[in-house]
């Protein structure tokens, strides 16, 4: 039932709109993208959780992995073309279900891994089968740094330690807060 009631909160955030990148409402544990200010999950710390070096330059830094009461854990970070020159993002990342494929560029593909409860955890998606992460990533120039998020199930409230994983990015081990 809370399942269902924040995807119905994701289908909101992830509704209408001209071309913008959106996120599930607040309540759904991930904040709309406001343009000109933070995410107010990003920066908690100066210390990320993990920085992963992708493909042509791409580095991913994840800031926070945020348990919920409502059973999801939101991952926010930054994608950031670390290059010389302007990158158009791995259509790797999105992954390679049908579904998630047919809904764009998104960060689709991440997984977070329980190896303890032998559990690989998806990019959960809306009722229409858009991903509820970052939508519409092409490219990147040289130096340019975006906003992230993705949100997943949650794994058992014991369960505070996963492996993340994004095609093309090594797997990195971060801590689930909340």
């Amino acid at each position: 039932m809370a399942l269902a009631a924040g995807l119905t909160l994701g289908v909101a955030g992830c509704g209408s709109g001209g071309g913008e990148d959106k996120k599930p409402e607040p309540s759904a544990s991930a904040s709309q993208r406001g343009g000109s200010g933070p995410n107010p999950q990003e920066g908690q710390s100066d210390k990320p959780l993990a920085e992963l070096q992708g493909p042509s330059g791409l580095l991913l830094r994840i800031t926070s992995a945020q348990r919920d009461s409502g059973g999801f854990v939101t991952v926010n970070g930054a994608l950031k073309n670390d290059s010389g020159s302007a990158v158009i993002i791995p259509s790797s990342v999105r992954g390679n279900e049908t579904e998630i494929i047919r809904n764009g560029s998104s960060l689709g593909g991440a997984t977070l891994v329980d190896a303890k409860g032998k559990k690989r955890y998806y990019v959960l998606r809306d009722t229409d089968g858009r991903p509820l992460t970052t939508t519409g990533l092409t490219s990147l120039k040289a130096g340019q740094e975006t906003p992230v998020f993705m949100q997943f199930p949650s794994p058992p409230s014991a369960t505070n330690e996963v492996g993340f994983q994004l095609p093309g990015f090594p797997m990195a081990t971060i801590q689930i807060s909340g």
